[in-house]
Order: structure tokens, then C-alpha cells, then sequence
């Protein structure tokens, strides 16, 4: 039974790709697009860092190519998200159940996903940015940064990253598009059924396989389909 795996991040990623299949790649700015730099070490500072070296990925995305694009976003990606606990999360109770082989092997395939998704689909750049729009206290001593994905072709975009404090600083844990909809539970709720029915196996070669296909090129992308996925997740 055909199944689907986005990871957390993908629905941004596909948004990108839209404006792409349209002549218009979608592309975050540096902070320079902001009021003002966010403070050091903040949870802020991580999620505009992010999106620093997206934005010099699509500038250099035809020099790079799949495999520079990917090099360049995986240290990044590294640093601002928490892949570890969001691939935990994402199962469920079935991480309990793995064994320790299994479980360095969805480490590593989800995390590699996570930058595959950037790497396959963010391809140009045309001007349109991130804007910082402001920081909150969230609960369970967490951070909620809040930032708008503008499109000058289309509506404006509400993407909000929940992070969490860790040894190493602040790590993204959550998107929510449009500001309301958690996309890690959504895939909570996709992985783990899919854990549940056919096995982590399963999982975990679904999910090679799209990373394959993303470094291939095989980037399944409609205006329509998009658009569709958004108004669902938001």
C-alpha cells in the first residue's frame, strides 16, 4: 500500500516549488529584511539562520547542484533543528519499540530527509523572503517564533517555528503553517499509523526512497496539490 511521508518542513518546501514551476522561485532573505537583527544566541536568532543559508543555497543553486545545495544546508539544518527528538516524536510510543540498529537508522534517514526536501526543491531565487515578525513564550519552556513567508504572486504565508532549549541552545521542534496546525503532529499521526500497520522497515525505506527521488529530481509539485496540502495543514 502506496504510502505518503512528508516530513515536518516539506509543506514550506513544496511552497517553494510552486512558485518555481511557475518561473518564480521562492526564497527566503537574510535578516537584513527585518527591522533589526534578533538578539544572539536567541531562539529567534536560530529560525533567521536558517533561513540565511536557504536563502544562499537558491542564490547559488545552479552552480551547486542537489549534492552542494545539500552539503551547505545540512550543518544548518544540523544547528537549528532538533532532528533527533523530532524523529522520535514523530513515531510515537514505536520508538520505545526499536531496537538500537533501528533506531540510528530512522535517525539518520529522517534527518537526511529533512535536508533532501530543502536540497530537491528549493532551486532559485527571484526575491521573495522571510520576515522575523516577533518571539513568545510557549508552554513547557518553549519559544514560538513567528515569521511570515511573503509571496509577491500570492497570498502571504504564516509560518511559526516552536523551539525548545537544549545543551547546545535553541532548537526548532515544530512548524505551524499558517500559525495553527502542528505539521510534527500530523506526521505523528502518518508515521506512526504506518509503524503500526507494516513496520519501521516500511517506514524507513518509503522515506529512503523519496530522498532518492528528491536528489533525482523527481519533485511531485502542482499549484493545485500545494495549495490543497496548505489549506489543510493551516
Amino acid at each position: 500500500m502506496p504510502i505518503s511521508v512528508p516530513i515536518p518542513f516539506a509543506r514550506l518546501a513544496s511552497l517553494v516549488t510552486t512558485a518555481v514551476a511557475l518561473s518564480f522561485a521562492i526564497a527566503p532573505t537574510i535578516h537584513a529584511e527585518t527591522a533589526a537583527a534578533p538578539d544572539p544566541g536567541s531562539a529567534s536568532a536560530v529560525v533567521d539562520g536558517l533561513h540565511a543559508t536557504l536563502t544562499e543555497a537558491m542564490k547559488q543553486a545552479e552552480t551547486l547542484g542537489y549534492d552542494g545545495r545539500f552539503k551547505l544546508i545540512e550543518p544548518a539544518a544540523a544547528n537549528a533543528i532538533d532532528r533527533a527528538f523530532m524523529a522520535q516524536k514523530s513515531i510515537g510510543r514505536h520508538w520505545r519499540k526499536l531496537g538500537e540498529e533501528e533506531r540510528e537508522r530512522w535517525l539518520k534517514t529522517f534527518g537526511d530527509y529533512t535536508v533532501a526536501n530543502y536540497a530537491g526543491r528549493f532551486k532559485g531565487y527571484s526575491g521573495e523572503h522571510f520576515t522575523l515578525d516577533g518571539e513568545q513564550d510557549a508552554p513547557h519552556d518553549t519559544k514560538l517564533v513567528k515569521t511570515t513567508l511573503v509571496l509577491p504572486n500570492d497570498d502571504d504565508v504564516a509560518l511559526n517555528y516552536r523551539l525548545h532549549q537544549t545543551d547546545a541552545g535553541w532548537r526548532i521542534i515544530d512548524i505551524y503553517m499558517n500559525g495553527t496546525v502542528s505539521e510534527l503532529s500530523l506526521r505523528r499521526s502518518e508515521y506512526s499509523s504506518t509503524v503500526k500497520r507494516d513496520g519501521i522497515e516500511k517506514l524507513i525505506s518509503a522515506v529512503e526512497e523519496k530522498v532518492a527521488d528528491l536528489a533525482a529530481g523527481n519533485v511531485e509539485d502542482t499549484g493545485a496539490a500545494v495549495a490543497s496540502s496548505a489549506a489543510k495543514a493551516q
